[in-house]
C-alpha cells in the first residue's frame, strides 16, 4: 500500500511538472507587440526592430513594432498601459519616459504602474553646436557675457533634451534661452543654419551632421572620450561636472505574470548577447546592456529622481 502511494505521488508529482512546462511552452501563441512612442526611423524604433528581428531569429517568435508617437510619448505609452496584461504587450522607453514623468502629470503611475523587463542599450549623448564654436570654453563664456543671448534648441517643453540643456544651464551657471521645436530634426536644421547655438543630441545622428560639416561636436557626455570620437572631450575634461547617458528599455504591465516577465527577460539576454545584434547596436553607437528586471528598475527610478532634481531647480513648467 505505501509503495502504491509513493508511486501515485510521484506520478502526480511528474504530471504536474510536465503541466507546467507545456502550459510555459504555449507563450507565446501569438505575436508580442513593442509599442514604440514615436514615429518609425528614430533611435527607439531602430533599437525595438533590431531586437525584435533577432528573437524571431533566435527563438522564433513574432514581434510586432507598432509605432504610435505623440505628446512626447505619453500616448503610446498609454495605450500599452491600456492593453489587457497578458504578456502580449510591451512598452519601449528611454531617457525620454523619465523626462515626462518628471515634468507633466501622467495618466498612470510611471513606476507603480509598470514591470520592468530589459534595459536594451545605454549611449552618451553630446553637446552639438554651431561653427561659430570650437570649444566648450568659447560657448560658455559668450553666455556668462552675453546673458540671455545663448539660444539652445530642443524637441520641445519637458523633452529629455530640455532638461538636459537645463542642467548644463544649472552647472555652468549660465542664463540661457529655450527654443522649442516640433521634433529633433527641425532644432538640427535651424542649429546648423546659426539660428540657434547648441543642443544635445545623440551620438549617432550627430557624428554624421559633424562629418558632413554642418555643425560641430564639442564634447561627449560620457566618462571617457568614445573610441570612435577620439579627439572630442568629455564634457568633465572641459571643466564641466556634468555626466549622464541615453538608454532604451522594455516595460510591462505590473499585472502581466512573473512567469512571462522572466521568460522574456531570459530570452531578450541571449538576444543582447548575440554578436550579430551587438555589431548592430555598435554600428549605431549603442551598448547593449541587458541584465535583471531589477536593475532596470533601478536605471528608471534613479533616472526619474535626477530629472526631477532638474525640473525643480530650472523651475521647468508643464506644457
Amino acid at each position: 500500500m505505501i509503495k502504491i502511494r509513493r508511486s501515485l505521488t510521484a506520478f502526480a508529482g511528474a504530471l504536474l511538472v510536465s503541466s507546467l512546462v507545456a502550459a510555459q511552452g504555449t507563450y507565446p501563441t501569438k505575436p508580442l507587440h513593442f509599442v514604440v512612442p514615436f514615429a518609425p526611423g528614430g533611435e527607439s524604433d531602430i533599437v525595438a526592430r533590431q531586437v525584435a528581428n533577432k528573437l524571431a531569429v533566435l527563438r522564433g517568435y513574432t514581434v510586432i513594432v507598432d509605432n504610435f508617437p505623440g505628446a512626447g510619448g505619453n500616448l503610446g505609452a498609454e495605450k500599452a498601459m491600456k492593453e489587457p496584461a497578458d504578456g502580449y504587450t510591451f512598452l519601449v522607453i528611454s531617457g525620454a519616459y523619465a523626462a515626462n514623468a518628471a515634468v507633466n502629470k501622467s495618466a498612470f503611475d510611471p513606476i507603480a504602474a509598470i514591470q520592468p523587463v530589459i534595459q536594451f542599450s545605454t549611449q552618451p549623448s553630446v553637446l552639438i553646436a554651431n561653427l561659430k564654436y570650437k570649444t566648450v570654453g568659447e560657448l560658455v563664456d559668450k553666455a556668462r557675457k552675453s546673458p540671455g543671448h545663448l539660444n539652445f534648441g530642443t524637441a520641445g517643453i519637458g523633452s529629455l533634451g530640455h532638461l538636459s540643456n537645463e542642467n548644463f544651464a544649472l552647472v555652468t551657471g549660465v542664463s540661457m534661452n529655450h527654443i522649442p521645436y516640433k521634433g529633433t530634426s527641425n532644432a538640427v536644421t535651424d542649429l546648423a543654419g546659426g539660428q540657434i547655438d547648441m543642443m544635445f543630441a545623440g551620438v549617432t545622428g550627430a557624428r554624421a551632421l559633424a562629418k558632413g560639416g554642418k555643425i560641430r561636436m564639442l564634447a561627449v557626455t560620457s566618462p571617457k572620450r568614445l573610441q570612435v570620437l577620439p579627439d572630442v572631450p568629455t564634457l568633465v575634461e572641459s571643466g564641466i561636472a556634468y555626466e549622464s547617458s541615453l538608454w532604451h528599455g522594455l516595460v510591462a504591465s505590473k499585472d502581466v505574470p512573473p512567469s512571462i516577465i522572466e521568460k522574456i527577460n531570459a530570452d531578450l539576454n541571449a538576444a543582447l548577447r548575440d554578436p550579430d545584434l551587438v555589431s548592430k547596436f555598435n554600428a549605431e553607437l549603442l551598448s547593449p546592456v541587458g541584465g535583471t528586471p531589477d536593475r532596470f528598475k533601478e536605471v528608471i527610478t534613479t533616472e526619474l529622481d535626477r530629472l526631477q532634481r532638474i525640473v525643480k531647480a530650472a523651475n521647468v513648467k508643464p506644457q
